[in-house]
């Protein structure tokens, strides 16, 4: 399989009180499109940092990153921001749903945005997600297993190139976070996109094809 998403030599320091905190020191990765990852690691070991680094949500310091054969590291605000719309899912913990939009207009959103609107497409992730008879309701009106399942729906709705998600069966009951993970895993490997994840659960990572551990702000 072809490599997707490639980093390397990331870096990423923070100011604080007590002088730079640097969070990452050196991160190479690379996953393949339609390949699953774990990202393992204690709290404060960089995981985030890294997941929004490779999101287009912040730059590094230094190193590189490249998504499809384009270099991102480099890009300017806007720039990140069309690579985003464009080419990257994310599923956070939070959700982030948008409260005055219906299940089917949140499933929509990133799609529209990135002007890749697919009703087939999205019809099928409703179906598969167990969300066709929900589609007309609000995120106030379902539980949190079917809000989460909504955000990888969007996530997946504009068919991109990496789906990024930071322990996003982390409010959820045991059998409710195998059903989730085990749906998005299916649609992440039926849109074709790279799949990187980060869980605190050893149970879960052991469901992807590998895992990497991230410890002091370096993979290990």
């Amino acid at each position: 399989m072809p490599r997707v998403l490639i980093a390397h030599d990331l870096t990423k320091t923070y100011p604080t009180a007590d002088g730079p905190l640097e969070v990452l020191r050196g991160v190479s990765l690379q996953v393949a499109a339609r390949e699953s990852v774990a990202l393992t690691g204690e709290s404060g070991s960089g995981k985030s940092t890294l997941l929004h680094l490779l999101g287009c949500l912040d730059a590094p310091d230094s190193g590189s990153i490249t998504l499809e054969g384009r270099a991102l590291q480099d890009l300017d605000e806007a720039g990140r921001a069309a690579v985003r719309r464009q080419s990257i899912g994310v599923v956070f913990q939070q959700l982030n749903l948008i409260p005055s939009l219906t299940v089917a207009q949140n499933l929509g959103f990133q799609a529209r945005l990135a002007g890749r609107e697919d009703a087939d497409w999205q019809a099928r992730i409703a179906t598969r997600l167990g969300l066709d008879s929900m589609l007309s309701r609000y995120p106030e009106q379902l539980s949190g297993g079917q809000q989460q399942r909504v955000a990888i729906g969007r996530a997946i709705a504009n068919r991109p190139a990496v789906v990024l998600a930071d322990e996003p069966t982390g409010n959820l009951d045991e059998a409710t976070a195998d059903t989730v993970l085990d749906l998005m895993l299916d649609l992440v490997r039926d849109s074709g996109a790279a799949f990187l994840m980060v869980t605190h659960s050893p149970r879960l990572a052991d469901r992807m094809d590998r895992r990497l551990h991230l410890k002091q702000g370096r993979i290990v």
